[in-house]
């Protein structure tokens, strides 16, 4: 029988939260919200989401149905096929992250875009490709 590995257990649970916190974000849920329908407090909510909690399998279908996505798509297993997409629900899932994409995503004019990108690149010390 083989041996759990915690590390890559917390990498699941850490998965599962960036997941969770975007799609209630993208679906405009509060913490609330969600825990109201998971039946649990929005403090476990915020556990299951910074991955310090494991998510049971009864809750984790229940939260897919809450959240109209599947469990495959919650764990990571249903995805666009790149390697670095847990990487990038990790960044989505952070505080303000969503909310900045979306804000970028309504400027209309291309050169103001740009302008912000050249901002937080030099914000972040980052070379401009």
């Amino acid at each position: 029988m083989d041996t759990p590995n915690p590390g890559r257990t917390a990498q699941l649970e850490l998965i599962i939260g960036a997941r969770l916190r975007t799609r209630r974000r993208q679906l405009g849920l509060s913490q609330s919200d969600l825990a109201e329908r998971l039946g649990v407090s929005f403090q476990q909510v915020q556990k299951y989401e910074r991955g310090a909690n494991r998510v049971a399998a009864s809750t984790l279908l229940t939260a897919a149905q809450a959240l109209n996505t599947t469990i495959s798509w919650l764990v990571g297993e249903e995805s666009s096929g790149r390697e670095d997409d847990d990487d990038v629900f990790r960044a989505l899932s952070r505080p303000g992250a969503l909310e900045m994409l979306q804000a970028f995503n309504g400027i209309p004019d291309p050169r103001t875009r740009i302008a912000l990108l050249a901002l937080a690149r030099e914000m972040t010390g980052d070379e401009v490709a």
